[in-house]
């Protein structure tokens, strides 16, 4: 029988059996592999959804509160402004839409001035730390949470970084991935949410700080070069932070989820480039020349950038109208005006960036918006000035504090800045903020740079 059983088994077929036995089981090993792989693959590229845990706008202490006439005093007692040129500034403060009061830093305060670095550095950690304390608070997210930090201020950029500053201040983590943007302008913040967007994608469970603010203490203008003067009278002190997570458990405590970012970039055309541009007077002052071409190049930059949010947001019927006209007027050759679709069937609250009175008049006109959707922008640049590309963290903090967001609601930010750039953000409210709803002691805990003085608003602005 053994004799048997060793010639079978020796034998050709079964030789051939046992090899396609090996032959499928590494098929089958190779299948499992392969499956692995695009588990693994899938997980890394799908689309994960962000959620804005909350976020805080600064708001600095009443010393430091500069009116307009305190302004212009502080100036005239410099001995550096021509009169024409403490003329030229009055005439800009009343037709800017700028309040009595917005806030100057500490070294702006003393007389003489004294913008040293000492001075910078104060300015920013207060109103930096501010923030990022405020939406820690709110949100109970640990610092040792954070794992990607995005900090973006266009002209202080000191060595060691502001992601350094924050991250030895609060201890972060020793691997946390973090990103100085510097020089990008006002339309940063959206760039850096972008960004913090982009590493959320590839970083599962992970909470992202992103913070934005611009320095006025090293920027002030010291000379007579109007184009340049009219920064001294628009920028102001300010600063956001926002929290944002990929982590599914927080989906029920967020108040908001991005859902599109867009982003345009007009930096191949010299117009637009130079529309913001830092550089030296002829005595030798460095400031920012802000052209006169800045609100036809925001307008420009603005339908660049809608041309491309458009498909994505508006019902169909507009886009159908939009097509028609199109054809009619390059297929056809109709004397038509062209359609500007109407992207209040999109969006619920517009935050556009409060650069200057011009800029949100130019905004306000061509997407045809009322002074209702324009109100978050006009009270912010009245209230608090051009706070750089932290404004559209205040404009939003007003349409909460007038509990205008609603679940579902859909929220559109717009935002502007030097080279010439557009950016803008869609996000949908997961849950409604009314303060109004909520008992008075629950009320005042609301961090909200607007919330104890929300009542006066809006106010009514002089014609320009």
């Amino acid at each position: 029988m053994a004799d048997i059983l060793s010639t079978v088994l020796s034998s050709h077929y079964v030789t051939e059996f046992f090899i396609l036995i090996k032959l499928n089981l590494s098929y089958i090993l190779l299948c499992l592999v392969l499956a692995m792989f695009l588990a693994k693959l899938y997980s890394m590229v799908k689309r994960r959804n962000i959620y804005l845990a909350d976020f805080a706008s600064y708001k600095p202490t009443d010393e430091l509160k500069c009116s307009h006439e305190i302004f212009l005093e502080h100036s005239g007692l410099l001995g550096i402004f021509s009169e024409e040129s403490l003329a030229f500034q009055r005439t800009i403060l009343e037709k800017s839409g700028l309040g009595q009061s917005t806030y100057f830093p500490e070294a702006m305060w003393e007389l003489p001035p004294n913008p040293c670095m000492d001075k910078a550095r104060i300015e920013i950690e207060t109103v930096l730390f501010g923030a990022i304390d405020e939406v820690l608070n709110k949100t109970g997210i640990k610092p040792s949470e954070i794992g990607i930090l995005v900090v973006n201020s266009s002209l202080f950029n000191p060595t060691p970084s502001l992601c350094s500053m924050i991250i030895n201040h609060y201890k972060l983590k020793s691997d946390i991935v973090s990103y100085n943007l510097g020089g990008m302008g006002c339309s940063a913040g959206l760039i850096s949410v972008d960004l913090a967007k982009r590493l959320l994608q590839v970083h599962p469970d992970s909470c992202a700080l992103v913070v934005s603010t611009e320095n006025i203490t090293l920027n002030w203008y010291w000379g007579n070069k109007r184009s340049m003067l009219v920064s001294n009278c628009l920028f102001r002190m300010g600063a956001g932070a926002v929290l944002l997570s990929n982590r599914t458990s927080d989906r029920s405590r967020a108040k908001y989820q991005l859902i599109h970012t867009i982003r345009t970039h007009k930096g191949n055309e010299d117009r637009g480039y130079k529309c913001a541009y830092q550089e030296e007077d002829n005595t030798g002052s460095v400031g920012v020349t802000l052209s006169k071409d800045l609100t036809s190049v925001a307008e420009e930059a603005l339908k660049s950038n809608l041309t491309t949010l458009g498909p994505l947001v508006l019902p169909i019927a507009e886009k159908v109208k939009f097509v028609v006209n199109y054809i009619s007027r390059k297929w056809l050759l109709m004397e038509v005006k062209p359609y500007v679709p109407d992207f209040k069937l999109a969006f619920d609250h517009f935050c556009i960036h409060a650069g200057g009175r011009g800029v949100l008049d130019k905004v306000e006109r061509s997407l045809n918006l009322t002074e209702w959707h324009l109100e978050p922008s006009r009270m912010s640049l009245y209230r608090f000035g051009n706070t750089s590309s932290s404004s559209l963290w205040y404009e939003l903090a007003y349409s909460e504090a007038k509990g205008r967001i609603k679940k579902g609601d859909k929220v559109c930010q717009i935002a502007f800045g030097s080279g010439f750039k557009c950016n803008s953000a869609v996000w949908h409210a997961l849950k409604t903020v009314d303060p109004a709803t909520l008992k008075s002691a629950d009320r005042r805990s609301i961090k909200n740079a607007w919330i104890d003085e929300i009542d006066r608003f809006p106010v009514d602005l002089p014609k320009a």
